[in-house]
């Protein structure tokens, strides 16, 4: 394998979830002196790495979405792919840490900008203050090979709480369990027709009107579309399994929610997936995944949800009507780790990756994605630089599906090391 495939292996050997990602964070700091790079962080653990007089900035997250059994990686490759076994792989964005490392093999002359917990809300880059010396800054996050990126969505996380009280139950007690669905990035894959299990659950409750809901956990993280649901309910007219619905009793008696019917109702009621198709771009204009809900044995119901939009004004228009249909349900709602939408712009930098892009691909495209890229929230703070994000192809991020085109690694490096000749 390259040198490149070698330091993402080590990567995958060092736990980095998002907030647990300490052991990389040290490790790359010491990688990156023993290079003879200068290294300044700050509080929020970004990394700023830099050597001579650099008019590129290189960028990328450190922190992966572990979903599986990760962070215990066990890689391999199949048909050119790299994947892990059962768990997320962490190609997004340790494929851009990889390449940044070479770069750093070869003594480049380059600043890096190493960021914290983006998968939890863009934390690292919110904080972001370094005094950077470029004037163009390169994300490595994109997830398409031959593409350049040149505008991102905005999100936000949408909570809801409520507390309940319990009641004693009758009928028979079942597990209603939706287990193993595809899963997916709640971004990119919102719009490729992958099932919610969340919703599949809620939808097989809500037809067979079952009321007396004890339990539900589903979900697994914000911004993954739910793979996995469990209900634990009382019926009183048997309930059966279907194709993506698994259904056991249970010699149990626990009590259920006073107002369990109305959890299920708000589930069915609320409308998961692409709310808008931006026609132009050719991508989801607005979008909401409904990604987790919890509820515990004290009565508290927790929902969480991750909404996106491709300008400010609808991700505002969405916020409210989500904001509204939670509280029409008796739910006390609050916005989180909110990030501003990156707006296309064309410039004389994203002119020069699209050419170098061509040269290698033979095409290119300039592209916008429905997802947060850090870009949108750094340009905020460096005014003057100019960005444009490009990757490797990266498949199914955000899931036990994860993977990666290795061939397409190398290529997009190659566009890399010409980009670097060229600025």
């Amino acid at each position: 394998m390259s040198s490149i495939i070698n330091h993402f292996q080590t990567l995958t050997k060092i736990p980095h979830c998002s907030k647990l990602a300490d052991r990389l964070f040290d490790y790359l700091v010491d990688f990156s002196k023993s290079r003879g790079y200068s290294v300044e962080v700050d509080q929020t653990k970004n990394i700023y790495i830099f050597k001579g007089e650099p008019t590129l900035c290189l960028q990328a997250h450190y922190d992966m979405v572990c979903m599986g059994k990760a962070p215990v990686l066990e890689t391999y490759v199949e048909d050119g792919w790299m994947k892990a076994k059962d768990s997320s792989l962490g190609a997004d964005n340790g494929m851009g840490i990889a390449m940044m490392m070479q770069l750093m093999d070869e003594g480049k002359e380059l600043e890096f900008l190493l960021t914290s917990d983006e998968e939890i809300g863009l934390i690292g880059a919110n904080e972001v203050a370094f005094e950077l010396k470029s004037k163009y800054m390169l994300n490595l996050d994109s997830e398409d090979e031959a593409e350049v990126y040149i505008g991102c969505a905005g999100g936000v996380d949408i909570t809801a709480k409520r507390q309940d009280t319990y009641i004693e139950g009758t009928g028979t007690c079942y597990e209603v369990a939706v287990k193993g669905l595809m899963g997916g990035h709640s971004g990119v894959d919102i719009d490729k027709g992958i099932p919610s299990a969340i919703k599949v659950l809620g939808e097989y409750l809500y037809q067979h009107k079952v009321t007396q809901l004890a339990s539900i956990y589903a979900g697994e993280r914000r911004n993954s579309i739910p793979a996995n649901a469990v209900a634990i309910v009382y019926s009183n007219t048997a309930l059966e399994s279907t194709d993506m619905v698994k259904v056991r009793v249970l010699n149990e008696t626990p009590k259920v929610l006073r107002e369990g019917e109305k959890t299920i109702e708000m589930i069915h009621a609320f409308k998961h997936g692409v709310r808008a198709q931006n026609e132009e771009l050719g991508i989801p204009d607005v979008s909401i995944n409904l990604a987790i809900i919890t509820a515990d044995e004290k009565g508290g119901l927790l929902v969480e949800t991750s909404a996106r939009a491709m300008a400010a004004d609808k991700l505002e228009n969405l916020s409210k009507e989500t904001l509204n249909f939670f509280k029409s349900y008796g739910f006390e709602v609050a916005l989180e780790d909110k990030y501003p939408a990156w707006k296309p712009d064309i410039s004389e930098f994203t002119d020069l990756v699209s050419t170098e892009m061509k040269a290698v691909f033979g095409k290119t495209k300039m592209m916008a994605i429905h997802a947060g890229l850090e870009c949108g929230v750094i340009a905020q703070k460096y005014p003057a630089m100019k960005f444009a994000s490009i990757g490797p192809t990266i498949c199914y991020p955000h899931s036990t599906r994860e993977m990666v085109d290795l061939a397409s690694v190398e290529r997009t490096f190659e566009v890399l090391q010409k980009i670097i000749e060229s600025v």
